[in-house]
């Protein structure tokens, strides 16, 4: 029994184990049909994302490849120069670089190709640390720029190439060049910091111009930005391909103007002084024009501002500055910033006195020295006003030139009355008061006057003497060079060429004459009588010995009813008188009162005196040879250096001068102050340097005016100075202002004048 059971078991076993190998059999080939099927599947679907990649989504896949190797890297266009007459550069573009990052690009990734947070961390703040070390910024500043979401972030502007080479070296050394970008740039300089800062105005940041010159030529100095299109790598180094295109940049047109840098450094000079002198609240300016062509030579405003630092105020303490809330800041800035001789209006006083002399004489209703065409007593009886002459004086019965040369209100009243303010406003209107002048200077006003149905009795009387209305100087200065052209009225040029930096090609801006204003013969009688002002009226502290000078004086008060009026004195010259070639207006504003009364004779008449004595020399205009002037007798300076202190002294001595030795009496002479070949007067201080002992000690200038020459003398002895004196009576100016710093031995130029009365 049991063999038969287990035969059976072992038959079953038999059959079980073979249905087993042919169900191995079977199953190996599905498996792989499985695997197959599946890896076809898979191979499929690549092959469809490829696809899609590749057809549907190729487009966009490519352009954000190239949005990360391609560069565009602007060119910036170099600004155009702005040159002075002479070929002085007055402003100039200088090339730099400007350092920009890509936050989101500064990072660092892991294995898993996912950003790691605290590299990245460590990373920014490294970068950071770099910028502010090498720049000079904010530490903290600067990482919340690099940690930031923003596509873009500006880190410096307009570096110099020193630090960009340790910005270089840094990445090099450190093997981080993703996220920074270096692009080219160009930085506005102006070489000679304050010189004419109101006329020529700076720009901003982006070179974009934002005052003056800068902002009104913007246009053609600006230039077109190039760029350059290729492929960079991770480490910024350039891929040569088929996308490397280059756009080249147009460089902007430069400006020659007509200002010539040396006039504009005299106007500069002599207007800080008398503006400290007079202690003038609100500034002044100085405009010096060549009447023949309308050329301006000069225009001056102080205060200035040094361009290459315009958001610095110059004439205050840096602790008022902090102390400003920022609307008083803003508003002190822009004051400082303007340009008073073409933004600002005035009331021109008494020079305006020149118009209504020039429209009664073309209208034949008076003559130059008629007697007894006007009376002064001292006022002037209107309906329901009294108006005063300007210092009470009684001038009695005068002619047309006597008016001027006394400057009598009362007279110009009477005169104003007979022309009529229909016909005065004609002459106002062809004389240019009514519209700009078209200089380019930018931001020009135009002059304010009542409406011609508005003016009175009053109105009338006033403006007749040059009060109640207003001008700006530079209209003021464009009317009185029609005067001195002939009657000619010539439009104001500050610009004279462009140039097209790229070809060379130049455009000259041609002088302009707008009309004939008057006469020829009514300009010469005009300049006849200016004349005489000067000779023997009210102008003649702007006598300059060799030279004939036509002019006249202005003082205006202030309106009572405005009470941000202060007085303003001014004076208007013209010389040479008898062919003219140069006007210079000088305007005080807010001036402090000499001997309680404002004078524009004596605090504007000698500016325009010191003025006239350096720029007509300097223009090459000769001096009349047989002018008289009281001179002051000279010695000129023996050279002593080399000999022995004693000897030294011995020769100075005999000559009539007195010694301040520093050494010995047996060491040698290195050096002499003032220098050999001065002209000295009797007694002057020489001060003898030897090797071993050559300190040089420093004296502050006295104020000498309104004294006499031997008052002045001795004061500047006091200080171990040198005086050197034209002219005589008392001192109207001197070339150094006081309270200025100057070695011993050094020669001050001091103008003397007799004293007169306005």
């Amino acid at each position: 029994m049991n063999s038969k059971k287990n035969k059976k078991n072992n038959i079953y076993k038999f059959q079980k184990n073979k249905q087993n190998k042919e169900k191995k059999i079977m199953t190996v080939p599905q498996r792989l049909k499985r695997i197959m099927l599946i890896f076809f599947i898979a191979l499929f679907i690549l092959i469809g994302r490829l696809g899609w990649l590749q057809i549907v989504q190729g487009a966009e896949l490519k352009e954000a490849m190239y949005s990360q190797l391609i560069k565009n890297q602007t060119i910036s266009p170099k600004r155009g120069t702005i040159y002075d007459s002479t070929g002085k550069a007055l402003a100039i573009s200088a090339q730099v670089d400007t350092v920009t990052i890509n936050p989101t690009s500064i990072v660092v990734m892991n294995n898993k190709e996912e950003i790691d947070e605290e590299k990245t961390k460590t990373l920014k703040e490294k970068v950071a640390k770099a910028f502010s070390d090498i720049f000079e910024l904010d530490y903290k500043e600067t990482l919340k720029k690099v940690s930031s979401n923003e596509e873009i972030e500006t880190i410096v502007r307009k570096v110099e190439k020193d630090k960009i080479d340790n910005l270089k070296q840094w990445m090099n050394d450190n093997e981080i060049y993703s996220g920074i970008n270096i692009d080219e740039d160009n930085k506005r300089y102006y070489p000679y910091n304050n010189l004419a800062s109101n006329l020529l105005g700076f720009c901003g940041t982006d070179n974009q111009g934002l005052e003056g010159l800068e902002a009104q030529w913007d246009s053609i100095l600006t230039g077109t930005p190039g760029k350059i299109v290729n492929s960079q790598d991770a480490l910024q180094e350039f891929i040569p391909d088929e996308n490397q295109k280059y756009y080249e940049a147009e460089n902007g047109n430069d400006l020659t103007l007509t200002l010539d840098a040396n006039i504009q450094g005299i106007a500069e000079k002599y207007l800080k002084q008398a503006c400290e002198e007079n202690k003038c609240t609100n500034g002044g300016n100085v405009i010096i024009m060549n009447p023949n062509n309308g050329d301006v030579l000069a225009m001056a405003t102080y205060p200035d501002y040094n361009l290459n630092d315009p958001f610095t105020p110059t004439y205050i303490s840096e602790k008022e500055w902090k102390k400003m809330n920022e609307e008083d800041s803003i508003e002190l800035l822009q004051r400082n910033w303007n340009n008073r001789a073409i933004n600002s209006t005035y009331e021109p006083g008494s020079v305006f006195k020149i118009i209504t002399a020039a429209a009664g004489l073309e209208e034949d209703i008076v003559e130059t020295d008629k007697e007894g065409d006007f009376y002064c007593n001292g006022e002037e009886r209107l309906t329901d006003t009294v108006i005063e002459c300007h210092d009470g004086s009684q001038h009695g019965s005068q002619s047309l030139r006597e008016a001027l040369m006394n400057s009598c209100n009362p007279a110009f009243m009477q005169l104003g009355r007979k022309i009529g303010a229909s016909t005065l406003y004609r002459y106002y209107n062809a004389f240019g008061f009514f519209d700009t002048t078209n200089c380019n200077g930018g931001g020009e006003e135009t002059g304010v006057f009542w409406k011609l149905e508005d003016v009175g009795e009053v109105e009338l009387a006033t403006m007749s003497f040059g009060q109640r209305f207003r001008i700006t100087p530079l209209q003021m200065i464009t009317a009185v060079s029609a005067v001195a052209n002939d009657g000619v009225l010539m439009q104001p040029r500050i610009v004279k060429e462009v140039t097209n930096t790229d070809t060379g090609a130049v455009t000259t801006i041609e002088p302009v004459a707008v009309r004939q204003v008057i006469s020829k013969e009514t300009s010469s009688k005009l300049l006849d009588m200016l004349t005489t002002v000067v000779e023997d009226g009210t102008g003649k502290y702007a006598q300059v010995k060799g030279y004939s000078v036509a002019g006249k004086t202005g003082t205006s008060e202030p309106d009572p009813s405005d009470e941000s009026r202060t007085y303003v004195v001014s004076f208007a010259a013209i010389s040479p008188s008898e062919s003219p070639e140069v006007v210079v207006l000088v305007t005080l504003y807010g001036p402090e009162a000499q001997g309680g009364t404002h004078s524009g004779s004596t605090q504007a008449g000698p500016v325009v005196g010191q003025i006239l004595k350096e720029v007509l020399p300097y223009l090459g205009i000769p001096s009349d040879t047989n002018a008289s002037s009281e001179t002051i007798e000279t010695t000129s300076l023996p050279n002593v250096k080399n000999k022995t202190i004693a000897e030294a002294e011995k020769i100075l001595e005999r000559e009539g001068f007195t010694c301040k030795i520093y050494g010995d009496s047996s060491d040698i002479v290195t050096d002499q102050m003032p220098k050999e070949g001065t002209a000295l007067v009797n007694g002057a201080i020489v001060c003898l340097y030897t090797e071993g002992n050559d300190t040089r000690v420093s004296q502050t200038v006295p104020s000498l005016k309104n004294m006499t020459y031997t008052e002045a003398k001795s004061a500047l002895k006091k200080q171990n100075l040198n005086i050197k004196a034209s002219g005589s009576g008392i001192v109207i100016s001197q070339d150094i202002a006081a309270e200025t710093s100057v070695e011993e031995g050094t020669v001050i130029n001091v103008t003397l004048q007799k004293e007169i009365v306005e």
